[in-house]
């Protein structure tokens, strides 16, 4: 069967080649994703690395200028006839004065799905570095781009495949999208359905605009009046200082209600009982009730990722526009898991058993959110690598803000988890001291273990685990891991953020993060800088090349 590839430009500052070739083969011995039999990018690219200072200074760092650059040089970038093929999608300026001009593949102005290309300047308006991922056979093919399917029959079509329940929280949102997939370029609606249940689903499906059949789907769910100031018992036991809003009607008196609007062009942040779907209140001040520590925990811990991101990384909520931040509590019963549904944050109870509930982490719920940021960030797919270093960024943020250890959910384990030896639910500094579930083994080194290297990668089927998503993620985990105890948490955060909001895109994989975090500690501390070194050598050390 043909199968189409990404081809991933990457060029950064300071040096030397000029020629672009694209590979289908793994470098240094590092292993593609298994697939089932029809599948779209499954297979891992190498990423071509190109150092090259553009000397030239151009005359702004705009949109036009960039594309000015990648007409003229199309055999180092291997895009073709950029002006035509590429759609401007942002530009931004970060906080180190570089200019970011991020374009969407396109085809008649219709974006190839994951494909993306960022231009990168300097402060000096001067050219410095682009990378990024395209599909050449989709800009080389005749793709009809006029839809002959209706929207409405295709979303009903999507919530079908995926047996949406009649009532939806949120109406399902679609596009209309160029789809490579199995050989051929489809235009697809891109259908986002949206629920909560038993089996909660935030789906991704591609439906044939032409057809009206479906190509493709996966589940992105990611799973883990006036103002005043309250206190709140938290599941452990712990005090909470949590900021509340009270609020005296006729009928039922003084309400204090979890609802934070203390912060300045933030939206707020909301805590509701999935229960009843109502933000949670009581009549005191003085949250105790053992019912109401899950919903203090969530919404004490939400304000402490909140302010991590604005202060370390000056972010302004999830979004970096101030989008409320919700959270859910008492989801399900005996659910052992949280999760992002890329609108907001989801917290069982757990079973008392193997855990207690889940919001009682704060890595946890840094953990989720960090979801929220890559989601309005690099948006990195998740499925295969790509949905593995979405996992990664969560624990790695995870355990940032909890700073205390380099392990992810050891303050929701449960007794019995912890008679059995299982303290957390993963660990960055030993992933290995964990198993795998059972299904995983056979596609891994017969070890059975979190791998915390590339030659213990597990070769998963989408259809498990989407490909490795929690999986070989503990890869990247361990090489941050490395890095932070070589130059700190503070450092490893900075260069971690910078390469997920600056570098990275939908569907970067393992070796092309590599070769963006090692760049993004470049700019930050300078080439040649020790932490430049010790992030290299960190990927070095779990078998990441590039």
């Amino acid at each position: 069967m043909k199968k189409k590839y990404i081809i991933p430009v990457i060029l950064s500052s300071a040096l030397v080649a000029s020629s672009f070739t694209a590979s289908t083969t793994l470098a240094n011995g590092q292993q593609g994703n298994g697939a089932p039999d029809k599948t779209w990018n499954e297979n891992a690219n190498v990423p071509v690395f190109v150092k090259e200072k553009i000397a030239e200074k151009r005359a702004s760092s705009n949109a036009s200028n960039a594309l000015d650059y990648l007409a003229e040089n199309e055999n180092k970038t291997g895009l073709k006839n950029p002006k035509k093929n590429l759609k401007q999608k942002e530009i931004e300026k970060d906080s180190l004065g570089m200019t970011h001009v991020r374009f969407s593949q396109a085809v008649n102005g219709v974006p190839v799905e994951g494909a993306e290309v960022v231009v990168h300047y300097n402060e000096q308006d001067e050219l410095v570095s682009v990378n990024g991922g395209h599909f050449p056979e989709a800009s080389a093919s005749s793709v009809d781009t006029t839809p002959t399917v209706s929207v409405v029959k295709a979303v009903q079509t999507a919530k079908g495949a995926v047996d949406a329940p009649e009532e939806l929280e949120y109406a399902p949102e679609s596009e209309v999208v160029v789809y490579p997939f199995d050989g051929e370029n489809h235009l697809a609606y891109k259908v986002n359905v949206n629920f909560l249940g038993d089996k909660p689903g935030n789906w991704f499906v591609f439906v044939d605009a032409k057809s009206g059949g479906v190509i493709d789907q996966y589940n992105a769910i990611m799973h883990a009046e006036d103002i005043h100031q309250s206190v709140g018992t938290g599941v452990l036991g712990e005090q909470r200082k949590i900021h509340t809003t009270k609020s005296k009607e006729a009928k039922e008196g003084t309400t204090f209600s979890l609802s934070d609007e203390s912060h300045k062009d933030l939206e707020g942040i909301y805590t509701f009982d999935a229960n009843d779907g109502e933000i949670v209140t009581n009549h005191s001040a003085s949250w105790k009730d053992e019912y109401l520590r899950p919903a203090v925990d969530a919404h004490y811990n939400s304000e402490q990722v909140y302010e991590y991101f604005h202060d370390e990384h000056d972010r302004n909520s999830l979004d970096d526009n101030g989008m409320a931040i919700i959270s859910y509590v008492h989801y399900g019963e005996n659910y052992n898991n949280a999760f992002w549904n890329g609108r907001h944050m989801t917290y069982g109870d757990g079973d008392g058993s193997f855990m207690v509930p889940l919001s009682a982490g704060l890595d946890v719920a840094a953990h989720e959110m960090t979801h929220g940021v890559i989601s309005n960030s690099a948006n990195l797919q998740y499925r295969f690598e790509s949905g593995a270093l979405n996992e990664s960024f969560a624990d790695i943020f995870g355990a940032l803000v909890d700073e205390d250890d380099w392990e992810v959910g050891e303050d929701i384990m449960g007794p019995d988890a912890k008679a059995d030896g299982r303290a957390s639910l993963r660990s960055l500094s030993d992933p290995s001291k964990y198993p795998v579930n059972a299904a995983y083994v056979e596609y891994g080194d017969g070890e059975g273990n979190y791998p915390s290297h590339m030659d213990e990668f597990y070769d998963l089927p989408r259809s498990l685990d989407n490909g490795g998503v929690h999986i070989n993620s503990s890869i990247t985990n361990h090489a941050a891991y490395l890095i932070g105890e070589e130059i700190g948490k503070e450092k490893l955060g900075q260069i971690f953020y910078r390469a997920l909001t600056v570098y990275l895109t939908p569907t970067s994989n393992f070796s092309e993060a590599r070769k963006l975090i090692v760049q993004s500690a470049a700019d930050i501390y300078g080439e040649g800088s020790a932490e430049e070194k010790a992030t290299a050598k960190g990927f070095d050390d779990v078998g990441i090349y590039e």
